[in-house]
C-alpha cells in the first residue's frame, strides 16, 4: 500500500493505531510512526496478534528505523467524561500533532480518525 500512495505523491505517510481502549481502566495510548519511504519492516501487523516477545523486537526495529514518531494519551478520567471513542480519537491527534513534522497521508489501523484533514 505504501507504494501506492508513494507512486500518488505521498512521501511522509504515518502508521496510526492505538491501545487500551478493551481495558475497563486505564489510559488509551495512540501513537503514530513514519518509516523512510521504502523501508518495511516484516513481521509489523495487530499487536493483538504478536506474542510479547515479537512486540519488543519489532517496538526496538520500528523506533531504530523511524524518521519520527509521536504519542498521545488520555486519562481515563478523560475517558469518562467524554466516552472511549472520543478519547481514541483524540490520542491518535495528540499522537499525530506530536510529530516534528506532520505527516502528508495516515494509515490507520481501525477507522478513519475524526476532524483530521490529512488524507487517511
Amino acid at each position: 500500500m505504501e507504494a501506492a500512495l508513494a507512486q500518488g505523491g505521498y512521501h511522509r505517510i504515518a502508521g496510526l493505531d492505538e491501545a487500551g481502549r478493551g481495558p475497563l481502566a486505564g489510559p488509551v495510548v495512540a501513537a503514530a510512526v513514519v518509516l523512510p519511504p521504502g523501508h518495511q519492516i516484516p513481521g509489523i501487523r495487530d499487536s493483538k496478534q504478536l506474542s510479547a516477545k515479537k512486540r519488543e523486537e519489532l517496538f526496538d526495529r520500528i523506533l531504530g528505523n523511524a524518521v519520527d514518531s509521536g504519542i498521545g494519551i488520555v486519562d481515563s478520567e478523560l475517558i469518562d467524561q467524554i466516552n472511549i471513542l472520543q478519547a481514541t480519537y483524540l490520542a491518535m491527534r495528540r499522537a499525530i500533532f506530536s510529530l516534528k513534522q506532520p505527516p502528508d497521508f495516515l494509515l490507520v489501523d481501525g477507522f478513519p480518525v475524526a476532524e483530521m484533514e490529512i488524507p487517511q
